[in-house]
């Protein structure tokens, strides 16, 4: 997905998380890579089905958070920029359907799902 091409790109440090993905050297590269548009995918799944759990993010996200924290030793960091990149993304696409007050719930949500994400790591 262009959210997660854009992370990768802009904040080349993330790439030690998908070494395995092969060339992430341009933003071609990443834009055309099946491995990060996969798991691009996968996240984009992840934030609709914590959609349907506001009620409890936290509890949605807390296997995903112990793996992260434990196993791949995530910046947590990084899910608030993911959030703020979604955000600038859909700004730049949906100008007009992505008003001030659009962007303040998005805004509202991804921190709370950062924080979920990064629950495990305190």
């Amino acid at each position: 997905t262009l959210f997660r091409s854009r992370l990768v790109f802009v904040y080349p440090w993330t790439q030690r998380h998908f070494s395995g993905f092969g060339n992430l050297g341009s933003i071609d590269a990443i834009l055309h890579n099946p491995m990060v548009a996969s798991h691009g995918g996968k996240v984009v799944a992840s934030i609709g089905e914590a959609v349907k759990h506001m009620d409890d993010v936290r509890g949605h996200y807390a296997k995903l958070s112990k793996y992260h924290s434990e196993k791949l030793h995530v910046d947590p960091a990084n899910f608030t920029r993911f959030g703020k990149v979604v955000s600038l993304v859909l700004g730049m696409h949906y100008p007009a359907e992505y008003t001030p007050e659009c962007q303040a719930a998005l805004e509202k949500f991804f921190d709370v799902v950062a924080d979920s994400l990064g629950k495990c790591y305190y």
